[in-house]
């Protein structure tokens, strides 16, 4: 068995073509992954099979030209666009004499590169040690097993059965981490349900423009790149949006065609603010010829963590690049369906306040808040807030103060007000006013 080594960036990229379409995977995106893990592209194979080969995954044959190109380019690894098994991997770097990557250690690698917070860290080590647990045995070829026969028993436990135990309790410890953190995070969210606050969720492919529209809305400074996977950790930012009040925004891991299952499992509890979002805005990158495709892998991903029933608004963004105009799409019932904006440009961003305002406030009630005197504090924060119409003040001096608000805002501030003030629709004030007149 040859010495692996234990760096190395020049790379012979893999990608097979299955006409069926069965594991299909897209070569520009992952060239782009190569990209994104910092290792350089030096030769690309690319072939088409109907099944893939048990053994080799791509046959003998196949296998053959890749060490051809390995020799030709003195490359350091081969980079599958494709999950391999525990078996084909260690196959492969035998024939090759290099180490192999597939396509779920790729973005294992680049999600360690990028995990920043304490949650991050452990979600990715965490995905690591389960995928890691499968493929034991190819880092420790040069070890012996238990043997039998007179002097070559074994001490009883064998050293793949040690690094197996050892893995276990840190997967243990890590998932006890886990679940402290999201205690916490549950906390955070019951203490934004009581002071109804609603969450809104940035959700779309990788690379699609979340983090610059986060900021762009935010004022915050996420980290942004043109790359895959340049966000990695959550980020919740508060922000107040004209018309409707607070939101609490979150800016989310980005997703991408056939995202390993461990990185969907160790990523559960951050995706739940997604799950438990009551908006999600799903970014598209306008520019790009694969959105539909792309849209279809989120609303896959979305399915896997229960978040599909969470309501959708969809923003294009990047319209910049493709010299299409800030618009509003709405659908047959009046709801929101898309909007086309650019986060570099600010084009369309007050469309998008828009849709949100739609979105939270599309049952408005018109109507008489009646306020006694005591209640100027909450009178200041109607005026505040700019939901004013007109104001009347009574002969008891309670002001009477016209407004056009969602129903949700209106209890709100009942019940903060404690009493203070009660709602009355615009066709009961026109109906006592007409009583009135009558008697």
């Amino acid at each position: 068995m040859f010495e692996r080594p234990t760096s190395g960036e020049r790379a012979v990229l893999v990608h097979i073509n299955f006409p069926d379409g069965a594991g299909q995977e897209d070569l520009q995106e992952f060239t782009e992954l190569v990209g994104s893990a910092g290792a350089t592209s030096v030769a690309t194979v690319t072939g088409t099979r109907h099944t893939p080969d048990s053994r080799l995954f791509i046959g003998q044959g196949k296998a053959d030209e890749v060490l051809a190109a390995v020799e030709e380019h003195d490359a350091d690894l081969v980079i599958f666009n494709h999950p391999l098994s525990p078996t084909q991997e260690r196959n492969l770097e035998r024939l090759l004499s290099c180490r192999v990557v597939a396509r779920t250690g790729l973005i294992l690698d680049i999600f360690a590169q990028r995990a920043r917070t304490f949650e991050g860290k452990l979600q990715v080590e965490l995905a690591q040690l389960r995928h890691l647990s499968t493929r034991l045995v190819r880092g420790w070829t040069h070890l012996e097993r238990q043997k039998g026969g007179i002097g070559l028993r074994g001490p009883g436990e064998t050293q793949l059965e040690s690094d197996r135990r050892m893995l276990n309790a840190r997967i243990k410890v890590i998932n006890a981490r886990l679940d402290k953190v999201e205690r916490q995070r549950h906390q955070g969210r019951r203490a934004r349900e009581r002071a109804d606050v609603p969450s809104v969720s940035l959700v779309g492919y990788t690379n699609a423009g979340k983090s610059t529209l986060f900021n762009t809305l935010t004022g915050a400074q996420a980290y942004v790149a043109d790359q895959l996977f340049a966000t990695l950790d959550p980020t919740l930012r508060r922000v107040d949006v004209t018309g409707v009040g607070p939101l609490v925004l979150a800016d989310t891991v980005g997703f991408i065609r056939h995202l390993p299952h461990d990185l969907v499992a160790a990523f559960r509890a951050t995706l739940e603010e997604t799950r438990t979002a009551e908006l999600l805005l799903h970014v598209v990158d306008a520019h790009d010829p694969e959105r539909h495709a792309h849209m279809e892998q989120v609303n896959e991903v979305l399915h896997e963590i229960g978040a599909e029933e969470v309501p959708q608004i969809r923003v294009y963004n990047k319209i910049d690049l493709c010299d299409t105009e800030p618009h509003i799409e709405y659908l047959e019932d009046g709801q929101v369906d898309r909007v086309w904006v650019s986060a570099i440009t600010g084009a369309g961003l007050d469309l998008l306040a828009e849709a949100l305002k739609t979105h939270f406030h599309g049952a408005q009630v018109h109507g008489w808040l009646h306020i006694g005197p005591d209640g100027g504090r909450t009178r200041s924060s109607l005026y505040d807030i700019g939901e004013v119409m007109s104001e009347h003040v009574d002969e008891q001096g309670s002001w009477w103060l016209e407004i056009c608000m969602a129903q949700r805002n209106i209890d709100k501030i009942i019940r903060e007000a404690a009493g203070e003030c009660d709602f009355l629709t615009a066709e009961s004030v026109d109906f006592l006013a007409g009583t009135a007149q009558a008697s």
